[in-house]
């Protein structure tokens, strides 16, 4: 408190002042003026109610004791019997009506803290309030810390944070202190919602074998997938699987999971409720189907949840109708209530969801309206809350179709959320490496034709197990009429886009106005891959002298036995090579792209494990681990890191007598 202020107004001087003070309901206080002049002096205290000045009623003595009720400004007249007068400084009786239960009964105005700030967890870019209360005679000054730094001209009760960031993130604590003592509050973290990674599998089932097929996943899992990569999520995203390979995908995502790590699981396809769970069903579902040919989504949560993750979503958009009730549900042991799942359903129990033709393309109803929102930096469920609320008002589904959203949301998550990989960097460089070597397309191929044709061979890839390659005539000499270019594999892999407006959805996704290739190829379900993938370049001319000519050009992409050439170093590569059609071979090398991503996994979690484990501590070192695939195949894959062309991948057949062990280790 500063000095005593004296002023003068003919022989009346007040040398002490009242002080302002914070105290709780109903505590008596008493407040003080002292003044010093010849005579008599005289006092009348007055107040301020509803912006009016006026009298203390009996209120003419120095000290002015109240039993305060509510905040009020007080101020004191001093004059002489020669009416000279002056006037304290207003002061402020603040009363807080809050919990004095821990006020000591002999309380002298020292500050007592009697609320202390909330840790608070927000999303990135919203405001943050931390708010600290405390009693004390005189009036206590307020100082904010983060993280023991003092904050500049942070000296209230309630500290404000405008659009939050990372960098506001920290310990924050107040000191309160008045001339009698200092206190400190409790320290608080404030966070600032991140992951330390984000992570999606989607899973379109479309091409049934024995149920009704299906043509929105097309386009569903293509839109949803951009979308989640823009918002920083490493995306798989598959097309027509069995319920093996279901659950072999399911299983190796999971395993890319861990503590902070932002989880996804999305489906499109055809699906069902029985007793509270939820079922997936594979392409290869028998008619009729049970809950042992399907896939359990609750399995799936129970699975993410034992990771820890900061956020575990599972997005469905099936249906739900209440089959097989005389079958016994899956059983299920429930975790603990550790929060942060999230579902969000196309529709309501015992209901249908469906799916429209819209202009060109076939989507789900459901997740038309997500791919609206998702995007979006709110809380995941405040995105779903839009969705449903979009789809309550479209009038194709008006009384037939209700989204459904469940939640333990305990913090404000965001599937917008930043990534931070503070204190995760050791794990999360080698799945940068991993990952970024699994998702690179091959570069596109100039072939040369001895007759003068050069033929551009490139690729895309609009799904992880799927591979579309085009073939454009680039150049044709003068002597050759009437060029076509055609494509085809061994060996054959069966288009799943090939059944009528099926294919028109996928060249709708490939090509642009601009795209116009002479041949395209497309190479569905490479999961299913066996043996290596060879890409036949046919070209067929007429020479000038009308003599037809036929041309055959060879590109090998070589996924050796079964299994893609993984790492060679920190650089992945296909091996390619062509021959013209009179026998000339070339070669050259191009990035894989991670479309057999099941076997990707296998590595991947494999050395993962290893790592986490501290077996592999150096990443400059040689490495390798070893899985076996379902026909009991056993693949080494040896790495040596930061070394071109170092790593190899190399397979030993398991001997007879070890056949008996697990199928997957």
């Amino acid at each position: 408190m500063s000095k005593p202020c004296r002023m003068m107004i003919g022989e009346v001087v007040i040398v002490s002042h009242p002080v302002s003070m914070c105290v709780p309901v109903n505590h008596t206080v008493t407040l003080s003026v002292r003044a010093e002049g010849t005579g008599l002096l005289q006092y009348q205290w007055f107040t301020n109610e509803d912006n009016v000045v006026c009298e203390v009623f009996g209120a003419n003595e120095a000290d002015l004791t109240v039993k305060a009720k509510k905040t009020r400004p007080y101020v004191c007249r001093v004059n002489n019997h020669l009416n000279k007068a002056v006037f304290s400084e207003w002061v402020k009786l603040k009363v807080l009506d809050i919990d004095k239960s821990g006020l000591p009964s002999d309380w002298q105005g020292e500050p007592h803290i009697a609320v202390n700030p909330d840790p608070q967890t927000v999303q990135r870019g919203t405001d943050v309030t931390l708010r600290c209360t405390a009693f004390g005679i005189p009036t206590p000054h307020y100082q904010w810390y983060r993280n023991g730094q003092e904050l500049s001209k942070k000296t209230g009760d309630t500290l404000q944070i405008a659009g939050a960031t990372e960098e506001d993130a920290g310990s924050y604590l107040c000191c309160i202190s008045n001339v009698l003592e200092e206190r400190w509050t409790e320290a608080v973290e404030v966070h600032i919602s991140t992951a330390t990674d984000k992570v999606a599998l989607l899973i379109g089932n479309l091409n049934y074998s024995n149920h009704p097929k299906l043509m929105a996943p097309v386009v569903d899992v293509h839109e949803l997938s951009n979308h989640l990569q823009h918002l920083g999520f490493r995306v798989v995203s598959l097309l027509d699987l069995t319920r093996e390979e279901m659950l072999a995908s399911i299983m190796h995502f999971i395993n890319l999971l861990d503590k902070g790590v932002y989880g996804l699981f999305y489906y499109a396809g055809h699906g069902y409720e029985h007793a509270g769970r939820n079922y997936l069903v594979a392409i290869d579902a028998p008619q009729p189907y049970g809950p042992e040919n399907c896939v359990c989504v609750q399995r799936i949560m129970l699975s993410m949840q034992k990771k820890h993750t900061a956020l575990s979503v599972i997005l469905l958009d099936t249906c739900r109708k209440w089959y097989y009730q005389d079958c016994l549900p899956s059983c299920l042991m429930p975790l603990g209530p550790s929060g942060n799942t999230v579902y969000g359903y196309a529709t309501c129990e015992d209901a249908e969801a469906f799916e429209v033709q819209d202009g060109r393309k076939s989507t789900g109803i459901f997740t038309k309206y997500l791919n609206m929102h998702i995007l979006e930096s709110e809380k995941v469920t405040h995105v779903l809350e839009k969705v449903s609320e979009d789809l309550g008002r479209d009038a194709l589904v008006t009384g037939k179709q209700v989204v459904e959203i469940k939640h333990t949301l305990k913090e404000p998550r965001s599937l917008a959320d930043p990534v931070r990989t503070t204190g995760h960097t050791r794990e999360l460089h080698l799945r940068d490496i991993c990952w970024s070597q699994a998702n690179v397309l091959p570069r596109k191929k100039q072939m040369l034709f001895l007759c003068g044709v050069e033929v551009q061979v490139s690729f895309s890839a609009l799904y992880s197990n799927v591979l579309v390659v085009f073939a454009t005539l680039k150049s044709i000499c003068s002597h050759i009429q009437d060029c076509t270019v055609t494509l085809s594999s061994l060996p054959a892999m069966k288009d799943i886009f090939s059944r009528p407006g099926t294919s028109l959805e996928m060249d709708s996704l490939l090509f642009n106005p601009l795209d116009n290739p002479d041949c395209t190829l497309r190479i569905c379900s490479l999961q299913k891959l066996k043996e290596s993938l060879v890409i036949k370049v046919d070209l067929h001319y007429t020479h000038m002298t009308n003599a037809h000519r036929p041309a055959r050009a060879e590109l090998s992409l070589g996924l050796d036995a079964g299994i893609l050439t993984f790492l060679s170093s920190d650089r992945a590569r296909w091996r390619t090579t062509y021959r013209d059609d009179n026998g000339a071979r070339c070669g050259g090398s191009i990035r894989r792209r991670g479309a057999t991503l099941f076997f990707f996994f296998f590595l991947l979690e494999k050395m993962l494990s290893r790592f986490m484990s501290g077996s592999i501590r150096n990443l400059e070192r040689e490495y390798s681990c070893t899985v076996r695939l379902l026909d009991d195949t056993e693949y080494t894959c040896t790495i040596q890191a930061g070394q071109e062309g170092r790593g190899k991948v190399a397979n030993t057949p398991v001997p007879e007598r070890r056949r008996a062990g697990p199928r997957i280790q």
